[in-house]
Formats: structure tokens, C-alpha cells, sequence
């Protein structure tokens, strides 16, 4: 009997499974996720699951972790101080995909080198630059190096990278080792999104494998990547950028393993995130632009999946604009009411008790702060060092904690680094009121609700008249925005063209009054015509709805909640590697390599070279990640012109995919 451990830590809970013989789930489990040390959650849940399976730690052959932290963390605007290398570019260049947003005010240095799109030096790297800006520059947890055409010689990056290490010790990513492809600033967000995801998923990881040690489980450990496959946890931890949407494919591929859906929509709800993907033709559907999060569009490959910042634990914003006012939801997380009462419930209930005595509602009432421990709180600023002091290890009271207007950008940027977490009400406040949720305090959500509840609309009416009022509005909320998302999704994977975006046409008069059924002069109908398969603990509280309202089958399977940990241990280890062969001149064919470009005559031996190079390196590294019975497919793109009657080389670019089932630990 091999028995294999999946676990997955979302935002909210941690959860873990068994399964057996990959045929079948023997038990499953859940824990809060400890953002202060996630190792904890992770051993709550694994230990819950060995007991209520009965099983002994020598048993698991196999363990595997899946993960919302980095998707999480980029949507959320989270992660380490990092600096980026940019070689070869021009300042404006800063400005192109995003990358000064990426950046976050974090530091760049724009310095000379970098290569020709054949792969001969442009101007030599100045190294004197360089070295004066490390001197100048301290407290980066992380290195992102990106050179012009670095895919067609990474000489510059991979110089850059070693007087980076010996001077600061710091990791370092270069962009030509996140993809082969061109397009220099979309590979320099890519690697700076990747240095900064660097110590959070490293610790992650490390706490993680000391957690399987301390519960005495010894048997390997893997990563889900983005597209579903498994990689080792060495390799994650050196490519942690490649595990965002991790937890997202897990949820796809624990979805097909759990249903046997040839053709649906997957939609996962969490505590931070709802995230849609495709199944097609039994596969989860690849994203060929490369995964898009929290606003930046990576060269990381993984499942098409449209990540929304809506979850059980997504932040309530009142409207009290128009006569009857309304609710939105996220995109920011914040801590359910009824979650930090159940971990300080004096303090809350206390302050609850006397903002609901005051004749009028406050602004930050039913907002508290807390210290995130473990996590530090290096480069900040004399307001937020301010606050820190302020608030030390309670939980407080915004109302208490803010004295002057300036210090909400503070809160902010304590928030965004993961230090500070602040408490509203949610979705998941909403459900312990309507007695859907009996997790946490039940007691403090009803408090919060009134209190919100009491706010005024333009009409001069309260917002509701009930927290139980208001409880449905929020739970209406999330159901009319969970449909937006389905239908934003089916439209952009449509073939035809409608002539409006997808988000558009979610939300045209026409598609609304369809749902409805308009009957008039015109007969107006609307469905999705696609299954939806419903995952997340809370799945089967909200979709019931959301499939009413899409007038489509609602298909909610047993374990739903722990999708992505079934998903976690149901995959392959996989592993890809692609490389360029370019013509720089007729009958001169040059192949693009790690050590510097090389020239052939021919090309079927520059082909030939390269495929033996990539091969080597896909399957050689597929089988130290623990990989047995490799299967290995090799893709050729050759691309040609027709001049003067006949065919010309112009570019082939050659990818080499090794796969495998993981290897058991035997004992």
C-alpha cells in the first residue's frame, strides 16, 4: 500500500490528505493557516490527518505541498525589499510591463553591458556601477539581473549575479534562467517578482521539511508548479516565481482527479482569492502568454487562470452613495471579526461592546491590529518603526492605534509587507451570522454587522436594518460576483468575437437581462453551457447559488475543500527546458548556450547540439527532483521564409519536456 501526504496552505486554512495507491482518499484534515510560522498550521494538519487515518509516519512514501502564498503575497502586494540589475536598457525602459509597478519603490540601477539580438556584446558591463551601487545600497533581501538579450548570452547577468553574491551574499535571479524567450522588460518583471517571493517561499519550504522531520516522515518532499506539475522542493526554492497559481493548479488537477470532468470550469474559493481555469479535453488549459497575478503578466508557464481578489475573508466595503447604498467586496484580505475575537476575545468584545454604545459610527470601528511575529521589519520608515512601537504585541483598536491621518499610509505599507494584519468584516463574518459557520466567534460578527449596519445611505435610511439583513446583502454580494468572474471567464475563451472585452460583456445589459430571462417583445436568454465544478470549504455554503444565477449545473464533489492537497500528490514531476537557434548569416546557424553563443555550418548539428544540451539538462534534472520511468518530448518550432523560391532558415527555438512519476520512499 503506498500512501501518499498532500497538503496545501491557503490564506486562511492549511489542509492535508491521504491518499492511497493514488486511487483513493483515505482522510483529510484542515488547520489555520500561521502566517507567524506556517510550519505549525502545516503540523496541525498533517498530525490530524495521520490520526484520523491511523496511520503511522513510516507509512507516507510520499509527501507534497501545494500553495496560495506566493499567488497570494503578489496579489496582495507582499514579499521582501528587493533591487533590480537592469543592463543594457534605458531608464524608460522601466516604465514597460509594469515593471516600475513591480518594483514598488524599491530600488534599480540602470547600468551599461548587455548583448545584440545575435548575441554579440553591445558595450561591456560596467562593473564599476554596479559595485558602487551594492556599496550604497543595503537591507535587500533579494537580486533580480536582467541584460538586454540575455536569452542569446546571459554572460552579462551571470556576471552581474556572481559580483552580487561575493559582495552581499544575497540570492540572485537572473531573468535568462525564468525563460528563453525574448521581450527584456516582461523577463525582468519576472525576475523581479521572483526575488522577491524568495525568502517567503524559502522559509515556507524549510519549515515545512522540518515540520515532516519533527512528525517523523521522511519520505520526499514536492512542489506543485503553476502548471500543475510537481518539481522538488530544491528547485522551488530557487525558483519560487514558478509556484505562483501552485494552490490555483492543484485545485484543476485535484478537480479532474476528483470528478473525471472532460470539459468545465473550475472555480476555487479561498480566503484571499477565487480562482477560475478550464478544464479542456481532460487538461487544465495553459495560459501561452504566461501567468498573469495580482496585475503583472509573468514568462512563468501555468494553467490559464483568471485570479480574483475575492474570498471568504475579502474585505467589505460599504457603498452609501445612491438611496439604498450597497456592499463590494475585496480585493484586499483582512482578518474576519469573528477570527481575531476567538484569539483575543477581551479585548474585541470589549471595544465592539463600546463602539455599539456610541450614537454614531465610527470610521475604523470593527478594525483591529495585530503584529504579525516572526516576520521582520526591515527598511521601514520612522512612521511605520512609530506605529510598530505603538502597537506591540496586543490587538488593538484602529480608532486606538491611528492618531493622525498621516499614519494611514503607514498602516498601509506594514500591511503590504506582511507585518501588520488588520481585522473587518467578511464574507466569512456573514456566514457565522446566518448560522452557515460555526468556526469562530459568532457572537463578535453579529456585533460588527450591526455595527456596519447602522451606517447611513443617501436616502438618510441605515444601510440595514438587521446584521442578518446586512449578512445576506454581503452573501448576495459574493454570489453576483463569483458569476462576473464565470461568465469574464467563459467569454475570454471564446472563439468568436463579440467586439467588447470579456469584462464588458460579463456585465452587458444584454448577457444580465439573458440570466434573467427578459421576456417583453424579445425572449432574451442567457446560460453557461459548461459545468462548473465548485471547490473550497466553503464551496458548498455560496455555489449553490452562483449555479442558480448562471442557470447552469453546479457540480460541488465530496472534498471539495481539499482539492488542492489531492491535487498536490496526483501530478508529475516535470521539467522543461528550451533554448534558440538563430541565423545570423546565410549558412552560418548559432546556437544560443548557457557559456555564450556557438556557430555550426549546418543546421541539423546546431539542432542536434542543442537538443542533446536541453535533453541532458530536462531529464538530468527531472530525476534528481525524484522522478522514475522519465518519459521525454521534444518540441521543434523551425521557422522559415520564402525568398526567391526557396525556404530559408530564420529561427527555431527547441523545447524538451521530461517527465515521471515521483519516487516512493521504500523504507
Amino acid at each position: 500500500m503506498a500512501l501518499a501526504l498532500g497538503v496545501d496552505t491557503g490564506g486562511t486554512y492549511t489542509d492535508a490528505v491521504l491518499i492511497r495507491d493514488e486511487r483513493e482518499v483515505i482522510a483529510s484534515a484542515k488547520s489555520l493557516t500561521t502566517r507567524a510560522d506556517l510550519a505549525i498550521g502545516v503540523g496541525k494538519a498533517i498530525s490530524a490527518v495521520l490520526d484520523e487515518a491511523q496511520v503511522t509516519p513510516d507509512q507516507i512514501s510520499m509527501a507534497s505541498l501545494s500553495t496560495t502564498l506566493a499567488t497570494n503575497a503578489l496579489v496582495e502586494g507582499q514579499g521582501g525589499r528587493v533591487a533590480l540589475i537592469y543592463i543594457g536598457f534605458k531608464e524608460s525602459d522601466l516604465e514597460k510591463h509594469g515593471l516600475r509597478d513591480a518594483l514598488k519603490g524599491d530600488p534599480a540601477l540602470v547600468v551599461a553591458g548587455g548583448h545584440s539580438h545575435a548575441g554579440g556584446e553591445v558595450t561591456k558591463l560596467d562593473v564599476e556601477a554596479l559595485e558602487a551601487f551594492l556599496d550604497s545600497h543595503t537591507g535587500v533581501s533579494g537580486f533580480a539581473v536582467a541584460a538586454q538579450f540575455a536569452t542569446r548570452n546571459p554572460t552579462h547577468e551571470l556576471e552581474a549575479a556572481r559580483i552580487i553574491t561575493e559582495k552581499t551574499g544575497a540570492p540572485v535571479t537572473c531573468s535568462h534562467q525564468l525563460s528563453a524567450k525574448l521581450n527584456g522588460p516582461k523577463r525582468a518583471v519576472t525576475a523581479v517578482l521572483n526575488a522577491r517571493l524568495i525568502g517567503m517561499i524559502d522559509r515556507l519550504i524549510g519549515r515545512a521539511q522540518d515540520q515532516l522531520l519533527a512528525l517523523d516522515i521522511t519520505a520526499p518532499m514536492m512542489v506543485v508548479r503553476g502548471d500543475g506539475a510537481l518539481m522538488s522542493a530544491e528547485q522551488a526554492r530557487e525558483r519560487p516565481i514558478e509556484t505562483i497559481l501552485s494552490g490555483p493548479a492543484a485545485s484543476i488537477v485535484g478537480a479532474r482527479w476528483l470528478t473525471g470532468a472532460e470539459n468545465a470550469l473550475v472555480s476555487d474559493i479561498g480566503g484571499t482569492t477565487t480562482d477560475v481555469a478550464l478544464i479542456r479535453d481532460g487538461k487544465p488549459a495553459i495560459d501561452p502568454a504566461g501567468a498573469q497575478v495580482g496585475g503583472f503578466r509573468t514568462m512563468v508557464e501555468a494553467v490559464a487562470m483568471r485570479t480574483h481578489g475575492l474570498g471568504g475573508d475579502s474585505q467589505v466595503h460599504v457603498m452609501t452613495e445612491g438611496l439604498k447604498g450597497g456592499v463590494f467586496l475585496g480585493p484586499r484580505r483582512v482578518l474576519p471579526v469573528s477570527l481575531i475575537a476567538s484569539e483575543a476575545p477581551e479585548v474585541v468584545h470589549a471595544i465592539l461592546d463600546e463602539q455599539l454604545r456610541s450614537t454614531t459610527v465610527g470610521e475604523h470601528d470593527t478594525r483591529f491590529a495585530r503584529r504579525v511575529p516572526g516576520v521582520h521589519a526591515d527598511g521601514i520608515g520612522v512612521r511605520e518603526e512609530a506605529l510598530l512601537d505603538r502597537l506591540g504585541d496586543q490587538v488593538l483598536a484602529l480608532s486606538g492605534l491611528l492618531r493622525t491621518r498621516m499614519e494611514n499610509g503607514a498602516l498601509t505599507r506594514l500591511v503590504d509587507r506582511g507585518i501588520l494584519q488588520v481585522s473587518g468584516i467578511t464574507p466569512s463574518d456573514a456566514s457565522h451570522v446566518l448560522g452557515r459557520v460555526e468556526a469562530w466567534d459568532a457572537d463578535a460578527a453579529r456585533k460588527a454587522l450591526e455595527l456596519v449596519a447602522r451606517k447611513r445611505v443617501g436616502s438618510g435610511d441605515m444601510l440595514a436594518a438587521t446584521p442578518e439583513q446586512l449578512a445576506q446583502m454581503i452573501i448576495d454580494q459574493l454570489t453576483e460576483q463569483t458569476s462576473l468572474t464565470l461568465l469574464e471567464t467563459a467569454f475570454a475563451e471564446e472563439c468568436e468575437d463579440f467586439g467588447l472585452p470579456p469584462k464588458e460583456l460579463a456585465r452587458h445589459v444584454l448577457t444580465q437581462r439573458g440570466l434573467a430571462q427578459h421576456r417583453g417583445l424579445l425572449a432574451l436568454d442567457a446560460a453557461l453551457n459548461v459545468d462548473v465544478v465548485g471547490l473550497g470549504a466553503s464551496a458548498p455554503s455560496y455555489y449553490p447559488a452562483v449555479g442558480e444565477r448562471l442557470r447552469c449545473k453546479m457540480v460541488l464533489p465530496e472534498h471539495a475543500g481539499v482539492a488542492n492537497a489531492i491535487g498536490a500528490v496526483v501530478g508529475r514531476l516535470t521539467l522543461r527546458r528550451s533554448g534558440t537557434i538563430t541565423s545570423p548569416a546565410e549558412g552560418q546557424y548559432r546556437a544560443h548556450l548557457e557559456d555564450g553563443p556557438k556557430d555550426f555550418n549546418a543546421s541539423d548539428e546546431a539542432l542536434a547540439l542543442l537538443e542533446k544540451i536541453l535533453r541532458d539538462e530536462a531529464e538530468g534534472a527531472v530525476r534528481e527532483a525524484g522522478a522514475e520511468d522519465i518519459r521525454v518530448v521534444v518540441d521543434r518550432d523551425i521557422r522559415t521564409a520564402r525568398v526567391e523560391e526557396r525556404e530559408v532558415f530564420v529561427e527555431a527555438m527547441l523545447t524538451v519536456e521530461a517527465s515521471g512519476r515521483p519516487r516512493v520512499a521504500t523504507g
